[in-house]
């Protein structure tokens, strides 16, 4: 049975501790993709991001309250005043506008503003006072709380209270606490600090020992009503608390878990594949939910069981999530009505000019392939690697020669603006050489971080997904590309990730030297 007592509001912070993870950075336009997808699947609170961070950061938390159509926008502020009135020119806009404000109140992180317990609790106060009389909507949340000693978290969530905060969030900041310790804090709180009953209590927790989402439905079960999480996990270190999880957890044992979310389940899949692509942060085929083996059944016994009944060896179905429960195979003879309601079904609505560039990539594809899968449309539509006006540089030919004994090399004509240059250069594989050949044509200083080749399909004929990180005076980009040429697929993601380092050295500013083109050979 359904009542306000057993809501549990969903805090969804992938644009903001998400984000953090290393090497994870969205361009603009792909946190307003992000933050749009959110609203629409019924996510309650998006908090955008962490306005005094830098100026990208206040300008995507900013345009996203202003867009925002359903969820309330939040902004993350450090406990003093310049961070909280930053945080809130960003998000007043906002339709329904939060401030979430923080400080470390464990000895560790005391120590680091170097304050005595008395002057914390001041601090306290007078931030979520300043906050208050703001915004009427304000979360407060002493980081590192599980690690924090009771009686002074008990003496600062309720002077947070007093303040006029709304909603206590209770972070496991380093993944320390258990199911029975996280249920039992919250449920001591509330009972235990006075005015407790008069706000709502939130988790936060990370992954670090594997036990972000048992620790978040724990502390549902302990009385909080609001859980903090992110898309596929995505966050700091081992990440945080996955929204699939908690969500289809909640919905699958409904019968020990009696809550309700406002969550579309059925969006999951696609703003799953979504957050993937843009942060070149893959999901894991056996992540639960959303990896691309949770529905999938290799064993003979598990394959007749499916066969005869799904829920032998199913949960919950494909399509509770948004997976398409047949994979169709499309082919070479499939026109553009065929394509366009295909990918409907995997949750996809392109405009017209959308459909007609995917279709000439999606008749090459089908001319180099048997079989043209589901996730192979899927790689098309998210391909980062296709070529984009706004690209400064544009694979136009690429030839390789291996060899057993001899140095690899690669032939290499790169569209640069307008002009087409060409490099031939040498390296230590196909890769290497192809690599090479780019930043003999447009040299560069930019480190490469992450080099990762997964299959889309399978098969001798299965296009490959190749994301490239890498990193540049403090800037970082992703890059990726699928093709059926793994060596392809790694040019193109290289190039896309200079792609995005050009453009965010120019909104930026830079004092990097103008790059000369040239031919090389």
């Amino acid at each position: 049975m359904t009542s306000e007592k057993n809501r549990v509001v969903i805090f969804d912070t992938t644009l903001r501790d998400g984000e953090q993870s290393p090497g994870a950075t969205m361009s603009h336009e792909e946190k307003l993709e992000i933050a749009g997808l959110l609203d629409e699947m019924g996510v309650d609170i998006i908090e955008a991001g962490f306005p005094i961070a830098s100026e990208g950061d206040f300008a995507a938390v900013s345009e996203i309250a202003k867009n925002a159509q359903n969820s309330v926008i939040c902004g993350l502020s450090r406990a003093n005043f310049k961070d909280i009135d930053r945080c809130w020119e960003a998000v007043r806009h906002a339709g329904r506008p939060r401030i979430h404000t923080f400080i470390g109140t464990s000895p560790l992180h005391r120590a680091i503003p170097d304050l005595t317990q008395d002057e914390m609790a001041e601090r306290i106060h007078d931030t979520v006072t300043h906050a208050r009389n703001l915004c009427d909507n304000v979360q407060w949340s002493p980081m590192d709380a599980t690690r924090t000693e009771w009686d002074y978290l008990a003496r600062v969530v309720e002077i947070a209270i007093r303040a006029g905060a709304t909603t206590i969030n209770i972070p496991d900041t380093v993944g320390y606490t258990a199911p029975v310790e996280s249920a039992d804090l919250i449920r001591r709180l509330i009972a235990e600090v006075p005015g407790a009953d008069e706000v709502v209590f939130s988790t936060h927790c990370h992954n670090d020992l594997g036990m972000a989402t048992a620790n978040s439905l724990a502390a549902v079960a302990g009385g909080a009503r609001q859980i903090e999480c992110t898309i596929n996990g995505l966050g700091e270190r081992a990440g945080n608390t996955a929204l699939e999880e908690v969500v289809m957890a909640m919905k699958v044992r409904h019968d020990i878990m009696p809550y309700t979310t406002g969550v579309d389940a059925t969006k999951i899949m696609h703003i799953s594949r979504r957050v993937a692509t843009v942060s070149g942060f893959n999901v894991q085929y056996n992540k639960a939910i959303v990896g691309k083996n949770a529905f999938a059944h290799e064993s003979g016994i598990h394959q007749d069981g499916m066969l005869k009944n799904a829920e032998t060896f199913e949960i919950m179905r494909p399509e509770d999530v948004g997976l398409s429960e047949t994979n169709i195979v499309m082919g070479k003879h499939s026109g553009r009505a065929a394509l366009r309601s295909k990918l409907k079904d995997l949750g996809y609505e392109l405009g017209d000019n959308q459909l007609n560039d995917l279709f000439v990539r999606y008749k090459a594809l089908a001319d180099r392939k048997k079989e043209v899968f589901d996730d192979d449309l899927i790689a098309l539509v998210t391909d980062a690697g296709a070529p984009d006006a706004s690209d400064h540089l544009e694979v136009k030919f690429l030839r390789v020669i291996c060899g057993t004994e001899a140095p690899q090399s690669a032939d290499l004509t790169l569209r640069v603006g307008d002009v087409d240059h060409q490099s031939t250069a040498q390296g230590d594989g196909p890769v290497d050489a192809a690599f090479n050949a780019v930043n003999a044509i447009h040299p560069n200083s930019a480190q490469l971080q992450l080099y990762q080749v997964s299959a889309v399909t399978e098969g001798m004929d299965a296009q490959a997904t190749v994301t490239v990180r890498i990193e540049e005076d403090g800037r970082i980009a992703t890059g990726q590309s699928a093709d059926t040429d793994t060596v392809v697929a790694s040019v193109k993601a290289y190039v896309n990730a200079l792609n995005r380092l050009i453009m965010r050295r120019e909104k930026g500013g830079s004092d990097v030297p103008e790059v000369t083109y040239k031919d090389v050979s």
